[in-house]
């Protein structure tokens, strides 16, 4: 997967840097060669898929530390720093495994980047 489209940067790069933010996801589903190759798409569904998730998640927590009794408010910031952990880690796991041309599958939004991706 190391394609070079006319701009120099390489399927592998591309798909990575589909990890940044959403908006270059964004982009490289619309502009071409990069919407031409499976394997950027795949990476730049999956991102998208990985920031829904995230800002659900974030919204789900934030909500449950400000209805949490004070007793119990230290192990819900507990918790919530590890979920932040997790998906930072898969976050540079996704972006790792992109740069060296692997098409590594998130569980359930893997399927569902694999699907969009049309794969």
């Amino acid at each position: 997967m190391t394609e070079s489209t006319p701009t120099g940067l390489s399927d592998n790069g591309a798909g990575a840097l589909a990890y940044v933010t959403f908006i270059p996801a964004i982009i490289f589903l619309v502009m071409p060669p990069y919407n031409e190759s499976s394997y950027v798409r795949f990476h730049a569904w999956q991102s998208i898929f990985l920031n829904v998730a995230g800002f659900a998640l974030w919204v789900v927590l934030v909500i449950v530390t400000l209805l949490s009794p004070s007793l119990i408010w230290f192990m819900v910031m507990i918790v919530r720093l590890l979920i932040f952990l997790a998906l930072f880690a898969a976050w540079l796991i996704c972006v790792m495994k992109a740069l060296n041309g692997v098409r590594f599958r998130l569980p359930i939004i893997g399927a569902l980047a694999d699907k969009q991706a049309g794969n």
